[in-house]
């Protein structure tokens, strides 16, 4: 039964992380592009020849990065269960999770038992686990944490995230090769000089008044911007390129009854459209909150965690029976911006730490457990340390799968072989 003195739903006394939103996020960012809005999607279009942004090849590899936002326990996802401390109980004696009831072990790890969706892509070695990854030096603030993920370039003062990067590294020009689901607007990790989109859902991208139109107000559209010079008229055609390129997306089923009925499963359902749509995308990103669990982290009877991740893995398995032929295309990476602490707190909860577990499903996966973990200890405010660079794990991703420059994404990092993903 649950226990009545702590909530039963996913809550948190952490009031940086409760201040927090995309809009916060994003402060100051677009400085770097131009937008445009297309009903309620944003385009960020590049300050110089944003005009050329039409050009969109269909067919290739999908990276969707899904950020648990909030520093997800990676300890609770993925148990080391043959560690002396967890195995003890010392460190966690409310909310340890008994190794009996752990999924896909291995005599060191286990997965909890509410990813149980994900069991098809274990068995089927396309969901690998790499522990104790994160920042090199510890970041215990929510936004300077997210910020310093979602750059990946340390001691440079220029705000561009490492998927901007990235879709600048991949062949083509147009906005939709970078896309982000969720908020409509675009996150740190997507902004910078190169175009891309954002939007809430697959229906809000388009003009609003044109539906149904005799093409009067387009023409109109076309006739007011088509001629303006500038980066505003730069975005404004790039938008009216995106929405065009963008009509077969909105022309797939919506199979979101087949999802969990939570904003994740929504998301993804989204995300999933926009693949089938085959328009070119290569990167798309998607958030899933609230992972604070300062308190109220539950049991495997209840709690925030076990609601959390049931959502997970049910989002993430009903994404990939969604895709339907693009599955072999897609890979999926989570991301949350650092660890909780190994040992319980008194509302039995876990407070900021530091290292982290990256979870990565589908194409190319090699699946398994990765990453060095020592010993652990069972002290107030002993931390998971990080013994990988989550870059690395990008890194393989990012060459091997979209065949893109590991320099010109990780500018100045030289990563450490992690042996995660397979060669296309």
């Amino acid at each position: 039964m649950p226990d009545p003195t702590f909530p039963l739903t996913p809550t948190s006394c952490c009031a940086e992380y409760g201040r927090l939103s995309r809009r916060g996020l994003l402060a100051g960012g677009l400085a770097l592009g131009t937008t445009a809005v297309l009903g309620s999607a944003v385009v960020t279009a590049a300050p110089v020849s944003a005009a050329s942004a039409a050009s969109v090849a269909g067919g290739g590899s999908v990276m969707v990065v899904l950020s648990l936002r909030g520093a997800a326990d990676g300890l609770s996802l993925v148990v080391p269960y043959a560690d002396p401390v967890i195995r003890s109980g010392a460190a966690r004696p409310r909310i340890g999770i008994p190794a009996s009831r752990l999924l896909g072990t291995d005599g060191t790890f286990g997965l909890h038992p509410e990813l149980a969706p994900l069991l098809p892509l274990w068995e089927a070695g396309e969901l690998a686990a790499v522990h104790a990854t994160g920042l090199r030096v510890p970041n215990r603030s929510h936004f300077a944490a997210m910020e310093e993920i979602e750059d990946a370039d340390p001691g440079s003062s220029a705000r561009v995230g490492w998927l901007n990067r990235l879709v600048g590294d991949l062949p083509g020009t147009s906005p939709l090769q970078g896309f982000a689901v969720g908020g409509g607007v675009v996150p740190t990790s997507l902004q910078g000089p190169h175009p891309v989109m954002a939007a809430s859902d697959v229906d809000s991208v388009g003009f609003a008044g044109v539906e149904g139109d005799d093409g009067s107000r387009m023409r109109s559209l076309h006739a007011l911007w088509d001629r303006q010079g500038g980066t505003l008229g730069g975005a404004m055609r790039s938008a009216f390129d995106s929405a065009d390129d963008f009509r077969p997306v909105r022309d797939t089923a919506d199979r979101a009854g087949s999802y969990p009925r939570t904003d994740l499963g929504r998301a993804l359902s989204e995300v999933a459209r926009i693949i089938r749509g085959d328009v070119g995308v290569g990167v798309v990103t998607v958030d899933q909150g609230d992972w604070d669990m300062h308190s109220g982290l539950g049991t495997l009877e209840w709690g925030a965690m076990r609601l959390n991740a049931r959502d997970l893995a049910q989002a993430v398995g009903a994404f990939f029976a969604d895709l339907g032929p693009r599955r072999s295309k897609v890979t999926v990476v989570t991301l949350s911006e650092f660890g909780r602490r190994v040992r319980e707190n008194a509302n039995v909860g876990l407070d900021h730490g530091h290292g982290n577990v990256m979870l990565l499903a589908g194409a190319g996966v090699r699946g398994g457990y990765y990453g060095t973990m020592p010993p652990l200890s069972a002290d107030l405010d002993a931390d998971v340390p990080v013994t990988t660079d989550y870059r690395s794990v990008l890194s393989e991703v990012v060459t091997t799968r979209l065949g893109a420059s590991r320099a010109a994404v990780f500018p100045g990092f030289a990563p450490e072989h992690v042996g995660v993903m397979t060669s296309l």
